[in-house]
């Protein structure tokens, strides 16, 4: 009798177990392709530093003229955030990821092809805008269709695929080195736009945004298809908490500020600032000139020192994927953190004591590995999942547009005076000032961020209305 039933009992098992494999590859690869918005974002953010060398001489430029064409980007990537959040509650994640790669391709070909410093800047302007817009909408993408037990490690694969676009860009800079070919440089960022726009056509829309504009059995549809194990029950379950999140929440820019919303909104906006006034974008847009500060005397010399960071960033972001679903997202930023107010501190006085000047070469490469390293494990990856996570469904786009924005800002803000501080407080004391601000941040992440790990999106929103009940 017993083996008369054995085939009805293990075939559910085996039919569940499919149905996991099916979805464990179809998510990886709507959340790659998702992702491929952080690769173009990382590769246009990273090739400046080392083309900058080459335009430098090229063209003449002053620090002040190299600070503006290295910030072009970012002109356009505040713009591009600003409107990120209204572009993606109307069109959809879908387009507004289409037009995201249509944007890309236009700007790398005005800067490839630029005549004059103002075209160049011009067309970095333009890719600055697909930035800003990318910046956001891939990992807003990929947490609504994530499901909750690998969110965390799939919205860092956006964070992955920046470390991997500015690791790429490293190499293609050391790749045309050699003969200075920044146009190269470049040029060869239209191939991943291309590739994103392609890609999208394969992408599914978010079943949050559907349910948001009325199209539930499109969103049965989609949820179904990205976790096919769940039952009806379990999808119905689903669209009626996503329904009941709608119905709580406000839907216009003045209600972010409202009582329920405003911790979310505070923690974004702050979590965004001290992400890039801790100095991380000075490494990925400076490594050569830095590492020519110290010592490194040849383009190409200083820009395979910085491929060398590009490796550690990649490899660790891998790390923060693995850990961020285990170790929770407040642990891996006060272990990051503490990684990178040490590694501030040592390269401040590297270049400060007189005693370290025959070593200042390696003390840097060695303190820009281990910041980088602490960079790439926590506040790297975690402030993009954190803004995707917190805040609710019918204000989500607009709350990470404006946590975007204010990194943008503060990112602009950090080019734009770098240079500008080196010759004005020098080397040290301007690394000591990042490292100032990333104690504050340790500080800030102990008192004002929430941990969300294993929290479905809708279970992180009822933390903050019991927060303000």
């Amino acid at each position: 009798m017993a083996s008369s039933y054995s085939p009805n009992i293990r075939q559910p098992a085996i039919q569940r177990s499919h149905a996991r494999a099916r979805n464990t590859g179809y998510i990886y690869v709507v959340a790659g392709l998702g992702a491929l918005n952080g690769l173009l974002f990382g590769y246009d953010t990273g090739v400046i530093s080392g083309a900058l060398l080459f335009i430098r001489a090229q063209f003449h430029l002053t620090p002040a003229a190299q600070e503006i064409v290295t910030s072009g980007v970012l002109i356009g990537a505040v713009i591009g955030a600003a409107i990120s959040g209204l572009l993606s509650d109307r069109w959809g994640r879908r387009r507004t990821i289409m037009a995201t790669a249509i944007t890309f391709v236009v700007g790398v070909l005005v800067a490839t092809f630029a005549p004059t410093i103002p075209w160049l800047v011009a067309g970095r302007i333009i890719v600055g805008l697909g930035i800003g817009v990318a910046s956001m909408i891939g990992p807003l993408y990929i947490s609504e269709v994530a499901p909750p037990k690998i969110r965390g490690a799939l919205v860092s694969l956006n964070q992955l695929a920046i470390t991997s676009g500015i690791l790429l860009s490293y190499l293609v800079n050391f790749g045309f080195a050699a003969n200075g070919s920044w146009r190269w440089m470049f040029g060869l960022g239209v191939i991943p736009a291309v590739i994103l726009g392609i890609g999208v056509i394969f992408l599914p829309e978010s079943p949050r945004w559907l349910v948001k504009r009325g199209r539930q059995n499109e969103a049965r549809g989609v949820l179904h298809h990205i976790e096919p194990a769940l039952t009806k029950a379990d999808l119905a379950l689903t669209i009626q908490d996503i329904q009941q999140s709608l119905r709580v929440e406000r839907t216009n820019l003045r209600d972010l500020l409202a009582p329920l919303i405003r911790p979310a909104l505070i923690m974004g906006i702050n979590l965004a600032i001290f992400q890039q006034i801790t100095g991380i974008n000075t490494i990925i847009y400076y490594a050569p000139t830095i590492f020519q500060l110290a010592g490194f005397h040849s383009a190409t010399a200083s820009i395979l020192a910085t491929v060398g960071v590009g490796v550690v960033n990649v490899a660790f972001t891998v790390v923060a994927i693995w850990l961020v679903d285990r170790a929770g997202r407040l642990k891996l930023l006060y272990w990051g953190l503490s990684g990178m107010i040490l590694s501030l501190f040592v390269l401040g006085l590297a270049f400060a004591l007189p005693g370290a000047r025959h070593h200042v070469g390696t003390i840097t490469a060695i303190s820009l590995i281990v910041y980088i390293a602490s960079f790439a494990v926590s506040l790297g990856p975690i402030f993009w999942l954190l803004i995707a996570e917190v805040y609710p469904l019918t204000v989500r786009g607009m709350g990470m547009s404006v946590a975007t924005v204010a990194n943008w800002a503060a990112n602009l803000l950090v080019s734009l005076t770098f240079l500008t501080l080196i010759v004005h407080l020098g080397t040290s004391l301007t690394f000591w000032l990042y490292g100032l601000f990333a104690i504050g941040t340790l500080i800030f992440v102990r008192f004002r961020v929430p941990e969300t790990k294993g929290r479905t999106l809708e279970q992180v929103q009822r933390f903050w209305s019991d927060k303000a009940a």
